[in-house]
């Protein structure tokens, strides 16, 4: 059985707000102290995920990316708080709609980037290889972000946000 992108998106939202609702008394010099952990900082390091997963999801619409300059939310400003929380909003609604508008996971198709050397390259990819991407990448940073937590103190409700605790139910064996 193929992996359930759905199911998965359900996870990273359930995952994310327990995250984000941690963060809430965070003053905004937690949200700016520097770490030597991935992006270096909460707040970049959330919003460098809210930012990739609307590239990621342009790219499942296989819509145009302006060039970076133009894009509404880039790592270089930074969100945290109610703005941060916004945005995720936001954000979760088009990836959802994003995934339902999918008609064949498998079609492969190319896209254009250019790398960090400059040079011009041609990305040959899948629905199901960006959903993937968005997964794993979400978990890969909110890893370092739950790691600048701790370091600040901050511990997530419910601490385990493994996908096993909040997707599989349990019940008492008798």
């Amino acid at each position: 059985m193929p992996l359930d992108p759905f199911r998965i998106y359900d996870y990273l939202e359930r995952s994310r707000r327990r995250v984000l609702d941690a963060t809430r008394p965070l003053t905004p010099e937690q949200w700016a102290h520097r770490f030597p952990i991935g992006p270096g900082t909460l707040q970049a390091t959330l919003t460098h995920l809210v930012v990739a997963e609307w590239y990621y999801v342009q790219r499942i619409n296989r819509a145009d990316v302006p060039p970076y300059e133009e894009w509404e939310l880039r790592d270089e400003t930074p969100l945290a708080g109610d703005a941060l929380d916004a945005a995720w909003t936001k954000q979760a609604e088009a990836t959802r709609a994003a995934l339902a508008g999918v008609r064949d996971w498998d079609e492969t198709f190319d896209y254009r980037v250019t790398d960090d050397e400059g040079r011009r390259m041609i990305v040959t990819t899948s629905a199901a290889d960006l959903a993937t991407q968005l997964a794993l990448h979400e978990a890969h940073h909110r890893a370092q972000a739950l790691n600048i937590m701790r370091h600040l103190g901050v511990t997530v409700v419910g601490d385990d946000i493994d996908y096993n605790a909040m997707m599989m139910p349990r019940r008492e064996a008798t």
